[in-house]
């Protein structure tokens, strides 16, 4: 019986020396398999969406991140709302009802501008609480940024510009041409402003301080519609179309391929990459350097018509009317 009990607690492998506190001789194997973690993969930022919804169905136009949180306007409506994390949605709501274009945030404000032919703005402190403020002149404001303590406002079909320190005081200034100017945004010291346009030509003006505008040429006649910095680099996208273009400085542009010919509305940087959405369509892509472009696919097809970065997250809203938003980290 002594051997047979020798002979199991061996074959045992060794739970039995382990449990009764005796020493394995050297080299002997405990019986316990040695477990190689299992590397934890990183989703490259902005390549898996997640569907996700907004409080109510409107056509919301544009989104921004500050102070903490996400806040989405709507056009023809008084509808915004609110999110953390672009997941949990909560609705709120601006000063009247107006063609609301574009939000921002800087200078511890959200400030928002209406297209619509119209003086109307907004400012607030948190996204929940607005106040109606007044821009220089009836115009489409169409695109506002901050950035070096200033608000930059744009008008399309105009030459129309303004700029603020507190979203409060406007001051009328003036872009070089009267363009569709379409989008506005900041980096490496200069405002650049982009242009739907016939021609290539004067589609484009950069500004050290949104006061003092010059006219820039982009590569091609396109409907470029969204303009974005990081990385070094200004990147633009077009509508209708695979054309894209970047830029050090908003001086010298170079045309640059997307993956796929689409209604690309609106694109923004964070966490290392470019991210482009488009419009009546299921399409995003990415590229670290406004160059490299890769196909993502939204959650659904959808008037996808901006996009912005905060708290490690990209988030998307979508125009329809539509209660649809989509999140990427």
């Amino acid at each position: 019986m002594k051997k047979i009990l020798v002979i199991l607690a061996l074959s045992a492998g060794a739970l039995w020396p382990l449990a009764c506190g005796k020493n394995l001789p050297t080299g002997a194997s405990t019986g316990t398999p040695t477990i190689t973690p299992t590397p934890t993969v990183t989703p490259y930022p902005g390549s898996i969406w997640t569907a996700q919804t907004l409080p109510s169905s409107q056509d919301w136009q544009s989104v921004a991140y500050g102070n903490g949180v996400f806040v989405a306007v709507s056009y023809d409506s008084a509808a915004a709302a609110t999110s953390p994390d672009g997941i949990h949605w909560t609705q709120q709501t601006l000063p009247s009802t107006q063609f609301w274009s574009s939000v921002t945030y800087g200078n511890g404000i959200f400030v928002a501008v209406a297209s619509g032919l119209t003086t109307v703005g907004a400012t607030s402190p948190d996204g929940i609480h607005w106040t109606q403020q007044a821009l220089p002149s009836l115009q489409y404001w169409i695109s506002v940024t901050c950035a070096d303590g200033e608000f930059v406002a744009i008008a399309e079909d105009s030459s129309a510009a303004a700029t603020s320190p507190d979203g409060v005081t406007w001051t009328a200034r003036t872009l070089p041409n009267s363009q569709t100017w379409a989008s506005v945004a900041y980096g490496n010291g200069v405002f650049v402003a982009v242009a739907n346009s016939s021609s290539g030509t004067g589609a484009a003006a950069t500004s050290p301080d949104g006061v003092t505008w010059t006219s820039r040429n982009l590569p091609s006649a396109q409907d470029w519609q969204s303009v974005a910095y990081g990385n070094g680099v200004f990147s633009v996208v077009a509508n209708g179309s695979a054309t894209a273009a970047t830029s050090p400085n908003g001086t010298t542009w170079t045309a640059q391929t997307l993956p796929s010919s689409q209604q690309w509305y609106s694109v923004a940087y964070g966490n290392g990459v470019f991210a482009a959405v488009a419009a009546d369509s299921a399409v995003a892509a990415t590229s670290p350097d406004g160059i490299n472009w890769t196909a993502r696919a939204l959650p659904s097809s959808q008037n996808w018509y901006s996009v912005a970065y905060g708290n490690g997250v990209f988030a998307a809203v979508a125009a329809g009317p539509s209660t649809l938003a989509a999140t990427s980290w």
